[in-house]
């Protein structure tokens, strides 16, 4: 075989038939079975594209100027600028490169934070998006073989001999001409998170795949690999608290923040709910509750906010005064009065309420302002949403060059083990988050390891 794929999501599969139209043999290694393949992917809905103009993805223009500057606000310039700049130039072509594969696009639905612009929706969302290119690799030849858990690497100076896999409870090897990891994060194997979150991680719900539990990437580590990204950096949002432990997806997601306020167990606020546009800043609410006491938090609104944002999956607790919704949420009654009533009085008069926009409508006086969409709580029904920090991905991985080769700890690039995907994206994204950046990044890296792959075992 030349060339073995190991993952099953969005970067292994544009890998596969990246390698695969470059000529070369591909097997492609997926952990889940058939039903749940896809890793996380299969809970996306759009990609972030640079563009001058309209396409059949995305409306007005989105310069690659525009897009850096997003992405250097949400990372705080730590990126590897030559890496992202690629990024960034090569997701001008994704749009026209996926409808060759097969994806349709679609108008986004209203309410998603305001996207239609810099992000494509792709018709049926991730689930969809999965199924055609399995559809495409499966067209083209590539071998696919579920649930195969790829356990090791057998090298041979700088190059690596054989995957090494366990498929129903035997151990194989695959001898191959070229690697490409493109099999997630770490994020789903809670005891690896305790490493560096402690007890807290036991209260994470894992929006996405459970097989993304990190075992190619410490097989990585095992040959060598340099490890790059922060290992206790996570892309973590507010989910609702009443989600399953592992795969609750986009649809347990809580986009009501910004249309009220946020408190903590102890019913206080404990940080700017206005502080930024909501595509640039929602990521920041997981970790925020990740590191209070009990990792739990409360969304508070009233009836003026309904209809505003997409609801979760669950309906939110509703109660007709304040202190009945704090008795539903379990919260001091007291305690959640003193902070709505403090709230509801630093209001400052005249701002016009603009959701979509950085509007004037903030507070005065408060040790926590809010400084945009600040309007009364004061209207019944009040509503709330429990909540909890949702893991989508981890940021530890390995470093990779622009070719999407694997560097090893002595700074050396393997000959043939290349990297696409979760689990080399801390290349770029160091911190924070962009609506749909990581579905970027994994499509345009995997394109390129494809081709890398395929290039290595042709020379």
């Amino acid at each position: 075989m030349d060339v073995a794929v190991c993952g099953g999501g969005n970067a292994a599969l544009c890998a596969a038939i990246a390698a695969r139209r470059a000529g070369a043999s591909v097997v492609l290694l997926e952990r889940a079975p058939a039903y749940v393949r896809g890793g996380n992917t299969r809970h996306t809905r759009d990609i972030r594209l640079a563009h001058d103009e309209p396409n059949a993805a995305a409306t007005g223009s989105y310069a690659e100027e525009e897009l850096l500057d997003d992405l250097l606000r949400v990372t705080a310039g730590e990126t590897n600028r030559p890496l992202a700049e690629l990024t960034i130039r090569e997701s001008k072509s994704l749009a026209s490169w996926m409808s060759e594969q097969g994806v349709h696009w679609q108008k986004p639905l209203k309410g998603t934070l305001h996207l239609a612009r810099t992000n494509g929706f792709f018709l049926g969302g991730g689930k969809n998006l999965v199924n055609t290119y399995y559809d495409t690799v499966e067209r083209l030849g590539v071998r696919v073989v579920y649930e195969t858990s790829v356990v090791g690497f057998e090298l041979r100076e700088r190059a690596v001999q054989a995957v090494v896999y366990e498929r129903a409870g035997a151990v194989e090897r695959l001898r191959c001409g070229a690697v490409i990891v493109a099999a997630g994060g770490f994020e789903a194997d809670v005891d690896w998170l305790k490493e560096y979150w402690g007890d807290a991680a036991g209260q994470f719900r894992i929006r996405g795949t459970p097989y993304n539990t990190g075992l190619a990437l410490k097989a990585l580590y095992e040959a060598g690999a340099k490890r790059i990204g922060d290992p206790r950096g996570l892309h973590c949002i507010a989910v609702d608290a009443r989600a399953p432990k592992f795969d609750g997806g986009i649809v347990t997601r809580i986009d009501a923040i910004p249309f009220g306020i946020a408190v903590g167990a102890d019913g206080a606020r404990f940080y700017d709910e206005g502080e930024d546009l909501w595509p640039k800043r929602y990521a920041i609410w997981g970790k925020l509750i990740a590191e209070l006491p009990g990792q739990a938090a409360y969304a508070i609104f009233d009836r003026k906010s309904i209809g505003g944002f997409i609801p979760s999956v669950y309906r939110p607790l509703c109660a007709q005064s304040i202190e009945e919704l704090a008795l539903v949420l379990d919260l001091e009654p007291g305690a959640l009065v003193r902070t709505v009533t403090a709230f509801n009085d630093a209001i400052r008069p005249g701002g016009t309420f603009q959701p979509g926009s950085l509007d004037d409508c903030r507070t005065e006086g408060l040790a926590i302002p809010k400084s945009h969409w600040a309007r009364p709580i004061d209207t019944p029904p009040y509503y709330g949403y429990p909540l909890r920090p949702g893991v989508t991905f981890t940021y530890l991985g390995v470093e990779v060059d622009a070719g999407a080769r694997v560097i090893d700890a002595d700074g050396r690039g393997f000959d043939n083990v290349f990297a696409a995907g979760e689990c080399m994206a801390g290349n770029i994204l160091s911190r924070g988050y962009l609506a749909g950046f990581g579905l970027t990044i994994g499509t345009v890296f995997g394109r390129i390891a494809g081709e890398s792959a395929a290039a290595h075992v042709r020379a």
